[in-house]
């Protein structure tokens, strides 16, 4: 299951167990737990970041949550975003570091370096609520709701791990806080409740596990008041052990468990010590270890076991674990001696830092002395890294090596302890007087030999593993052996020493890591405890140990007080002279600052003013040269208004020259037009003429066949009177022949006089020629052909007069329309209109 280019810190599961979500800081994987390969990754930018993903409890809904506050929600199966919650408001600008969800999936807390908590509904998908944290939060580490089996899911309990190592348990909707565990002594590094919220178990920051029960905790909040008065009777020793965990009652506080150093809360310990000797010792009292059982064991390993070291060494110095007396040296802030702590001493972490800066200004606080010891970082520093986990007892034990294993080191402040030192150059004296006159020849004091190891505790010159080593023998022994082992690393060292002629060869090997056993240096000191003479052995000199007194801590006056005192008051003073230099020095800089930003205002206003005379100067010669240009522009452009002139001359000689050309062109298109409609109706008339003469030939050979046919009736005159009736029928046919040609003819004539006009034919026949219908002349016709006195010779004549009738009208018909197809040629455009 790789992927991960960092470290996997979030590891979240389905509620279905098959699938599983990985997250790093750059991305996160989808696992499918049933093949364990890779579903999904998310990819994002370096510069994002991502703080969570995780499953929602009972859905398929992924919640993903980045360093820019954008939080994500997206469907398991298809992995498309189902939505987005919109971005916090500006007031209260929290960076999202930590996230907890409610059992029935509603409501997501959201916390990070700020006091503040974002409550968001999911189904809402708003923010509803946030809750402000006490001013002692600073930045919340762990959130976690706190489940009840008759709230169907939607926990109404949050658990809240500040930086303070207090995990306060508040409810969400009255926004009153309920209880808390941990304190500021033995504060709490993680903490998980069980899946019923019966237990809470912490990892505390000391490295214990404790376990609480939810239900003591909020029985003993519901308690009533404990009563004014109350009995106190002794119980016997088997009893003590029996009780269990104590509350304490305060008004206007938060209950939290009491501590007790006659009943404290059980614990195991899950490996036996090397020698057998330590069963469940762990947590009896201080007195209940045996210093000289201790010792034997020391000398037989050379060291404590590692597990048990810190125990050991709280019950050798009989801490006495003052957490009233500490807070209230805590609570006086930091130092003024230390605020700036960092600029001397910078270290990279700063947990390690800020742990430092307060056990010195607890130190500080407790006497005047421990602000102006210059070497009291480089003392502590050792023990802080050793206990920054638990702060008490980091003080507790710097306090009592000050008062024990430093005894008379302040008489000469601010100066080295010139009394120790001469104590360990008599002792250096007695066991190698040989290396003490070469530390002489070269003009080597104590100083440097020795004083550089005791201000630093050896913390310079050995590794971790040997300095513990070292001073699991230190507590274990009167404070004069801290003094004998400057004197035991001296002379185990004076090969190389021997060798060293300069000062700086001196400097740099009192101050570095050298090739020397630590047992052995160990053993030596041993040896020169026992083997020392009494006369100069430093036990007469040092009192034996003394433990700190309980409740609070001893007043520390082992020092000159009235240099304390003087250099604290000249210390004011000279801070109080330094404020008024630096008050007038300001006054000056701000005096000089104004007469030099008004020398600059005024050089600046001389610089302008001759930038602007320059400027008005060259604005002139501009002018009169923009004059002169604008006169060579005018010419130029009357020279090109004339040319300009011309060419719309030409331009319109030449336009008016189109027109009439195109005039010219419209009009010989529609006189051709013209010459073609008359083409064509000369055409179509050429062709009715040739048509209408054509019918009048048919027309003649039938009146030509019927005075042939007339003419044979004289010759058949002598037939039988039967055929006069055919005769008669033959008379009237011919008859409407002739009247119907005729008629056709005069149609014929009225429309190629008047083509454009429409009348009908009897009007258009009597109109044009004043022809009279031929029916009253068939009526008289049938009735002289039907008679029978009427002689063949008059109808021929008849005949031949209506032919002679017909042609003049054709002939008339011929010259009416040579003359209008004359006249529409003379005047065409009376005929277009």
């Amino acid at each position: 299951m790789r992927g991960h280019e960092s470290s996997v810190f979030s590891i979240s599961v389905h509620a279905s167990g098959r699938y599983a979500i990985t997250t790093s800081s750059d991305t996160a994987q989808l696992w499918d737990l049933d093949t364990f390969q890779r579903k999904r990754k998310l990819n994002i930018l370096q510069s994002v970041g991502i703080q969570k993903v995780f499953f929602l409890p009972l859905s398929n809904t992924i919640l993903s949550c980045f360093k820019d506050n954008s939080i994500f929600a997206w469907e398991c199966d298809t992995l498309s975003c189902k939505y987005q919650l919109p971005a916090p408001p500006e007031s209260s600008s929290v960076l999202y570091k930590v996230f907890a969800v409610t059992r029935d999936g509603r409501i997501l807390a959201a916390g990070g370096k700020s006091n503040h908590l974002h409550l968001w509904c999911l189904e809402a998908k708003q923010l509803f609520r946030i809750i402000q944290m006490p001013t002692k939060v600073r930045a919340i580490r762990h959130l976690e709701f706190l489940p009840d089996s008759f709230d169907a899911g939607s926990n109404q309990v949050l658990g809240v791990l500040s930086q303070d190592g207090i995990m306060r348990f508040v409810n969400i909707q009255t926004c009153k806080l309920l209880f808390e565990i941990g304190s500021l002594d033995e504060g709490i590094s993680s903490s998980v409740i069980s899946p019923h919220g019966r237990y809470i178990a912490s990892i505390m920051e000391n490295g214990s596990l404790n376990i609480y029960s939810v239900q003591a905790l909020t029985q003993e909040i519901n308690k009533p008041p404990p009563p004014l008065v109350k009995v106190i009777e002794d119980l016997p020793k088997s009893k003590l052990n029996s009780g269990g965990l104590k509350m304490k009652v305060t008004s206007g506080r938060v209950q939290r468990p009491a501590k007790s150093r006659e009943n404290k809360i059980q614990a195991r310990i899950l490996k036996q010590d090397l020698t057998g000797n330590f069963e469940n010792k762990e947590n009896e009292a201080s007195d209940g270890l045996n210093k000289k059982r201790l010792q034997i064991l020391l000398k037989g390993y050379g060291e404590y076991p590692t597990k048990y070291r810190m125990f050991i060494w709280r019950s050798l110095l009989q801490l006495p674990e003052n957490h009233t007396a500490f807070s209230s040296l805590v609570d006086k802030g930091v130092h003024v001696a230390f605020l700036n702590l960092q600029k001397k001493y910078p270290i990279k972490s700063r947990k390690l830092l800020r742990v430092l800066q307060r056990t010195l200004s607890a130190l500080a606080h407790w006497s005047a002395i421990f602000s102006d010891t210059p070497y009291l970082p480089l003392l502590a520093f050792p023990f802080v890294k050793l206990f920054q986990n638990n702060q008490l007892i980091c003080f507790e034990v710097v306090a009592t090596l000050i008062i024990n294993w430093c005894q008379h080191w302040f008489e000469y402040f601010p100066n080295p302890p010139i009394n120790i030192l001469s104590l360990i150059e008599n002792v250096l004296a007695f066991h190698d007087k040989e290396l003490l006159q070469h530390f002489i020849d070269h003009d080597i004091t104590s100083q440097l030999y020795a004083w550089p190891l005791l201000e630093t505790v050896f913390s310079e010159v050995l590794t971790r593993e040997e300095w513990l080593k070292l001073f699991d023998n230190v507590f274990s022994n009167h404070p004069s052996f801290l003094l004998m082992t400057v004197v035991a690393y001296n002379t185990c060292s004076r090969a190389p020493l021997l060798n060293c002629s300069l000062r700086d060869d001196f400097e740099y090997f009192f101050h570095h890591r050298n090739n020397l056993d630590i047992s052995v240096v160990i053993r030596e000191v041993y040896h020169l405890m026992d083997t020392t003479p009494t006369d100069i052995h430093p036990n007469d000199k040092l009192d034996a140990f003394v433990a700190l007194t309980k409740g609070q801590y001893p007043v520390f006056n082992q020092y000159p007080k009235f240099i304390v005192d003087y250099q604290t008051q000249e210390r004011e003073r000279i801070r109080n002279d330094e404020l008024d230099f630096l008050r007038e020095r300001q006054m000056v800089e701000d005096m000089q600052a104004e007469v030099d930003q008004q020398r600059v205002e005024d050089e600046a206003w001389y610089q302008k003013q001759e930038l602007l005379r320059k400027a008005e100067e060259t604005r002139r010669e501009m002018l009169l040269q923009e004059e002169e240009k604008m006169a060579q522009q005018r010419q130029r452009l009357a020279s090109v208004k004339r040319e300009l002139r011309a060419k719309e001359m030409h331009l319109q000689d030449a336009t008016r020259r189109r027109f009439l050309k195109l005039q010219q062109d419209q009009r010989e298109m529609e006189l051709r037009r013209l010459n073609d409609e008359i083409e064509r109706k000369v055409h179509m008339r050429d062709q009715e003429i040739a048509t209408t003469a054509k019918d009048l030939e048919m027309r003649h050979l039938e009146l030509e066949s019927q005075k042939r046919l007339y003419e044979k009736w004289e010759e058949a005159k002598e037939k039988d009177f039967h055929l006069k009736s055919e005769k008669k029928a033959s008379a009237l046919s011919d008859a409407s022949r002739k009247w119907f040609l005729e008629k056709e003819l005069d149609d014929a004539l009225e429309h190629a006089e008047h083509p454009y006009n429409t009348v009908p034919r009897c009007q258009s026949g009597q109109a044009a020629s004043g022809y009279v219908p031929r029916t009253s002349q068939l009526k008289d016709s049938s009735e002289v052909d039907s008679s029978t006195h009427i002689s063949l010779n008059q109808r021929r004549v008849q005949w031949d007069t209506m032919e002679q009738d017909l042609m003049e009208r054709v002939r008339n018909l011929r010259q009416r329309l040579t003359a209008q197809a004359r006249n529409r040629c003379r005047t065409p455009h009376l005929l277009a209109t």
